[in-house]
């Protein structure tokens, strides 16, 4: 169903009137497309305090031109990215708009205290008010040092900074904090992150921790840049339709190999996306004992990519709740993820450098009312993520991340009554609902060979949702 409200802020006599009543400003995102791939103008690169990161050769292959402002540049008045420096202290941009950054990248990761913490404020004051409409601002951190507690608390600072800044930059924008060791590992993140593929990702942070054994961990140069999962084989559950059909289409783009599994009843749809994208459709329950057998069997080749999409609601407040509604929103929610995951790792069916990529929910991190069978159920993927991630890497070299949609423009959606629909669409940073290929694009991210060192993560697909992010 087509946001009208968002339509009509696009407007001139839109953008007065809901100004002028203090409504909700969204903006209509960049995502990508095969005309606009990527954002529009230059990477602001910023350093708060001292850094041992050699991020040139990272930020060089995304693409934009990149402009590193040195500290001791900011001290002698230099306006960085070509902007003039008014009195004021703010960098504007040129006439033309040509200065205006679509990133900025700020290194954070040699805050240890109070006193460096305030490098970060003198980084981006005077530039956060260029950087351009759908525009990105990525702060990297570093891992938190349970021997220095000082460390500790500034670098957990820039988290409520990251956060608060992500609520209230507007205009399409989005920030979000990395936590790296390496930057060659993180590469494959920047370029999600500084890209229209993350257009619904705002307020998140991302721990890219290079593991030993890691597979694939540090990105390196791919035949056909653009087709990343070329050679791989992917399957996704549930992708018949909505989310998991843009989750499907997404990764045969990106040059997979797609099985579309679905259960009976959607066998049609299953192989008529299949046809389309060159894939194969399997149609079986995934709540049966022998699912995980079954997906086996039909991949004797093994599979790189295994995406848990499948899902149901049945909502009722619990003291209306049977149990039937219950145990089957967690058989399929949870109970199949669990046994097929297992069963596909002991026959070892996922190759080594596979991904697992699970769907959770924020109705699993923030609750819902009517759903704690639901909730409970998303909760529950967030914790098989976070165990079976270092032991699924260690002892068989595949990644496990979760991604965990906001308000969704679906069908589902869409049968929600205006006034909830309309709250649930408004009440996150962006204001406005997210699209499937928003959490089809940061899943892809996930499924990427050069994703290697992204583990055990939780990544909310929400636009910064007001609620419990």
């Amino acid at each position: 169903m087509a946001d009208r409200y968002l339509s009509l802020t696009g407007t001139a006599p839109g953008r007065f009137l809901t100004r002028r009543l203090g409504l909700p400003q969204p903006a209509a995102l960049h995502r990508w497309s095969p005309d606009r791939p990527a954002l529009y103008g230059p990477v602001l690169h910023l350093t708060a305090g001292p850094s041992a990161l050699d991020l040139a050769p990272v930020l060089a292959r995304t693409g934009l031109t990149v402009t590193t402002r040195r500290p001791e540049d900011a001290a002698a008045g230099d306006p960085g990215a070509g902007g003039t420096r008014p009195a004021d202290g703010a960098t504007r941009p040129a006439a033309d708009g040509s200065a205006r950054p679509a990133a900025v990248v700020l290194d954070a990761t040699g805050v240890r205290d109070v006193d460096t913490l305030a490098g970060v404020h003198a980084a981006l004051h005077p530039v956060v008010r260029s950087v351009a409409p759908s525009g990105r601002i990525v702060v990297l951190g570093a891992p938190l040092d349970p021997a220095d507690h000082h460390q500790s608390a500034a670098q957990q600072a820039l988290e409520g900074f990251t956060r608060s800044l992500g609520k209230e930059i507007g205009g399409g924008r989005t920030v979000n904090l990395v936590r790296l060791t390496d930057a060659g590992a993180a590469a494959s993140t920047l370029r999600f992150l500084l890209s229209p593929r993350s257009a619904y990702v705002s307020g998140q942070v991302i721990d890219v921790l290079a593991a030993a054994g890691s597979a694939a961990q540090v990105d390196a140069p791919q035949a056909d840049p653009g087709r990343p999962l070329a050679g791989r084989t992917a399957l996704v559950t549930g992708a018949a339709r909505g989310i998991g059909a843009a989750v499907a289409e997404t990764l045969a783009r990106d040059g997979a190999r797609v099985v579309v599994l679905d259960v009976p009843q959607a066998e049609q749809d299953a192989r008529s996306l299949a046809g389309r994208l060159g894939g194969t459709a399997l149609t079986l329950d995934v709540t049966a004992a022998d699912a995980g057998e079954r997906i086996a069997a039909e991949l004797p080749d093994g599979l790189d990519v295994l995406v848990h999409n499948a899902g149901v609601t049945r909502d009722r407040r619990l003291v209306n709740m049977p149990a039937e509604r219950w145990s089957s929103v967690l058989d399929v929610n949870l109970a199949s993820v669990l046994r097929t995951t297992d069963a596909l790792l002991a026959k070892g069916t996922l190759r080594p450098g596979g991904r697992i990529v699970a769907t959770a929910s924020i109705a699993g991190l923030a609750g819902n009312a009517g759903q704690t069978n639901y909730g409970a159920s998303k909760a529950g993927i967030v914790g098989l993520v976070r165990s079976l991630a270092p032991r699924a890497l260690a002892e068989h070299g595949v990644t496990v991340n979760a991604v965990a949609p906001g308000f969704i423009e679906t069908r589902m959606t869409a049968a929600i009554p205006l006034f909830l629909r309309e709250a649930g669409r408004r009440m996150n940073s962006l204001a406005q609902g997210g699209l499937p290929v928003d959490v089809a694009e940061t899943t892809a991210w996930l499924a990427d060979p050069a994703s290697g060192a992204v583990n055990g993560q939780v990544v909310r697909v929400c636009g910064q949702s007001l609620l419990g992010a």
